[in-house]
């Protein structure tokens, strides 16, 4: 079955182009030019991917995002006319996979939601390892075969990507991985020059998931002007 993706955006032009793109890629789209419509929608329809723009004109995509958040994990790409990093900082921390500045090449918005969809499958179908693979670091217990995640035995509930940074860390445990191994690997993109700041926005909100303190986190420590370990 195609994957349904969500748009939420006001400019109709904008809105109308993305729907014609992506059904011309096979996949069954939701349009609506407000929040309330785009809430409606996740409530009552399967949704695999979502795109929000930022400014809407009853409430804002991070607000739309916050209440997706509370119950679904599929991925969200963020649409803005703003460049502050701020911005994409907010919307990541919040939970956003992805990030993209208007105006865009619409062929660069289809490629970034077929990299987000593959990333979201082989979460849900156990990746792509056959064989069982189990990390357990103090406490902090990733299953790759079952996609989850547990601290001190209480389930950690995190998104495909969330997921996908805190594997490859552990998996490199007691080595300092560099934010532009760390976003190349997990991301599978070059890394420019305002990735880190991408990087640094998920690693925070798994910081957050796990109760770590900022000054001195347990498990994911930052190795200054290298990037970030998981010690063994």
């Amino acid at each position: 079955m195609n994957a349904s993706i969500l748009i939420v955006d006001d400019e109709k032009e904008i809105a109308d182009l993305i729907e014609v793109c992506l059904k011309n890629d096979g996949y069954r789209v939701y349009k609506y030019y407000d929040g309330a419509g785009g809430l409606t929608c996740i409530e009552n329809q399967t949704i695999d991917l979502a795109i929000l723009d930022v400014m809407l004109p009853d409430t804002d995509g991070f607000t739309i995002l916050q209440k997706i958040r509370e119950k679904y994990f599929f991925p969200v790409i963020m649409l803005t006319a703003k460049v502050e990093d701020m911005d994409k900082i907010m919307g990541l921390t919040l939970g956003a996979d992805d990030y993209i500045t208007k105006p865009f090449n619409p062929l660069e918005l289809t490629a970034r939601v077929k990299t987000q969809l593959r990333r979201y499958k082989s979460y849900n179908r156990g990746g792509m390892e056959q064989e069982s693979s189990i990390h357990d670091i103090r406490g902090l217990v990733i299953d790759k075969d079952t996609h989850s995640c547990t601290l001190y035995g209480r389930p950690i509930n995190l998104t495909p990507l969330e997921f996908s940074i805190l594997w490859y860390l552990c998996d490199h445990k007691g080595k300092a991985v560099s934010s532009e191994e760390l976003f190349e690997q997990v991301w599978g993109e070059k890394y420019l020059e305002n990735s880190s700041n991408t990087v640094m926005a998920h690693i925070g909100r798994l910081r957050e998931k796990l109760n770590e303190p900022a000054k001195r986190p347990k498990f994911i420590k930052t190795i200054w002007g290298v990037g970030y370990k998981i010690e063994e």
